[in-house]
């Protein structure tokens, strides 16, 4: 079922990573509160990567129990271990190798390099056996129910590597497909589905900048999720959109409560 989205826009990115941090903070705690682990999913990209070095950057991060925080992601370039274009690569320079995570618990998605070679499909189907397997009873399906799923937004309204009338955003039974061909490079991607993203319990599309904007407004208008990806990108329980100015610039203020901005 579809949630309607909510919006909060910021004034800045600066502004806009510092809130999302404390937000998602709150969001982590909460969940180790009440089931006693988290599980939340990276977005690689500027904002997302802008979020993490404003977690890193928060005091208040100290309140996480780093150790019982499970961490997965949405997409990653399949490239080899340690390439600094790889989501992974960026997030531990922003984040994660400075707070006590259980590696165990650190989900990255398979390398070009690694066991599956250069299959970027075998490296994909390895991702949902592994989401699979993490997933119990309560969770109704093939993946886990995570607390908070983030993705960046395109300028073409991509979200993870579900790129606009490519196959993979319309795939339906797979939870993890490789991509060929993508628009942007590297071209050869691994990503979760529109299904495995609609399993999270909250959904965090991030957008800053006013290359943005068109993006933020198509997706927000009514499109199709064949021809914006991010239209389609909704969680169980919430739906938000986390903006600054820029990337709210084409948006009528009749989405966003005044005192958002």
């Amino acid at each position: 079922m579809s949630t309607a989205p909510q919006l909060v826009v910021h004034r800045d990115k600066e502004l806009m990573a510092q809130a999302a941090a404390a937000r998602l903070i709150t969001r982590i705690v909460d969940a180790q509160a009440s089931r006693g682990s988290a599980s939340v999913v990276l977005t690689g990209g500027r904002n997302g990567n802008g979020l993490l070095a404003a977690l890193a950057a928060a005091p208040a991060r100290d309140a996480i129990d780093w150790s019982r925080l499970d961490l997965w992601w949405g997409d990653e370039r399949f490239l080899p271990e340690g390439d600094p274009e790889r989501n992974v690569t960026q997030a531990r320079q922003a984040l994660l190798d400075s707070v006590p995570l259980d590696p165990k618990r650190v989900h990255a998605m398979p390398a070009s390099d690694g066991p599956y070679g250069t299959d970027v499909d075998a490296a994909a189907a390895a991702y949902a056996e592994e989401l699979a397997r993490a997933a119990g009873p309560e969770n109704h399906g093939p993946v886990p129910t995570f607390d908070v799923l983030m993705l960046g937004v395109g300028p073409d309204t991509h979200v993870a590597s579900l790129f606009p009338e490519l196959p993979a955003v319309r795939e339906l039974d797979r939870t993890v497909v490789g991509v060929h061909g993508a628009p942007k490079p590297p071209p050869t991607r691994v990503t979760l589905t529109l299904p495995a993203i609609r399993a999270a319990r909250e959904v965090w599309l991030l957008a800053a900048g006013e290359d943005k904007a068109q993006a933020a407004a198509i997706a927000l208008s009514g499109a199709g999720e064949i021809q914006a990806p991010a239209a389609g990108a909704y969680g169980r329980s919430r739906t938000l959109w986390l903006l600054d100015a820029a990337a709210a610039s084409q948006l009528p203020r009749s989405l966003y409560p005044p005192a958002s901005a």
